[in-house]
């Protein structure tokens, strides 16, 4: 079969794709100043790009699934099918100014407006009814106000960077996150399809497994019903303990919940509970 070709991007991303595919099953080792890393598959075949670039290289057919925000997605109009939303990396897509800028300083003047964003920026600022000229930036876009630039268009996870160099948000243009996408052309092969479809699954199974655990204990006999509504994926796993002295059993359980569910337990008879994490879930 022909190998699946894959787009990882460089930069954050990379390390959150390469350990997803590493609790997958396919571990993927990166030389130093290298673009090709090896993938733990015979089947696949991976290239290191520019997030930014991910979205039209798809489209172009040159390759066959990727990863990338959904923000540079729709700064590229990328013609391309999206698998799954990983839910990592999430950033606002934000407009912000100088602190002492209010909305009648806006109106009154031409913008010069600093952003990666060009296509994203241009939507919504002729939407908001600002008068612009748009500087494209390349990195550290943020620096470029109030001297260079009023207004920036970026990506931003806390707001943090953004207070530190003296500027206030005043819209949200988009929220985005690490999207798992292929091409129209993969998608439209059958063996390509299936492969990638595959590969959605086993990513689906280790986010699954990274937002649960399993708890294990021993119920007593005479304690048994009133345990008998755990929470659970489906429903609790139980066996009959040696000697007929109660039940042992087992229940997947979201990890937030686990404050709240152990002390429950404890309260209603349950004996040695024991916590552990998951690898995949698979539902």
């Amino acid at each position: 079969m022909e190998k699946l070709k894959i787009l990882i991007p460089k930069g954050r991303i990379y390390d959150n794709v390469s350990r997803l595919f590493s609790e997958a099953g396919f571990p993927i080792s990166l030389a130093d100043r290298t673009y090709r890393p090896v993938m733990g598959a015979s089947w696949l075949d991976a290239k290191i790009m520019k997030p930014q670039n991910v979205g039209e290289l798809l489209e172009l057919g040159s390759h066959d699934a990727g990863f990338t925000g959904i923000d540079w997605i729709k700064e590229s109009g990328a013609d391309v099918e999206e698998i799954l939303d990983l839910g990592f990396d999430k950033v606002r897509i934000v407009a912000a100014v100088p602190q002492d800028y209010d909305e009648a300083k806006l109106k009154s003047k031409k913008l010069v407006v600093a952003t990666e964003y060009v296509n994203i920026a241009e939507s919504w600022l002729k939407a908001s009814g600002y008068q612009y000229r748009i500087l494209r930036t390349y990195g550290a876009t943020e620096v470029f106000p109030p001297d260079d630039a009023d207004m920036i268009i970026d990506n931003t996870s806390s707001g943090q960077t953004l207070k530190d160099n003296g500027l206030k948000i005043i819209g949200t243009l988009l929220e985005s996150s690490t999207r798992f996408v292929a091409s129209r052309s993969a998608i439209s092969n059958t063996e390509k399809k299936g492969r990638i479809e595959e590969l959605a699954m086993l990513f689906r199974a280790v986010l699954d497994g990274r937002d649960r655990v399993m708890l294990e204990m021993n119920i007593p006999k005479e304690q048994f019903e009133s345990l008998a509504s755990l929470p659970a994926m489906r429903s609790p796993t139980v066996a009959p303990l040696y000697g007929d002295a109660g039940y042992a059993v087992k229940i997947a359980v979201k990890k937030h919940e686990v404050v709240e569910i152990i002390p429950k337990l404890k309260k209603l008879g349950a004996l040695d509970i024991v916590e552990y994490d998951l690898r995949k879930v698979m539902q």
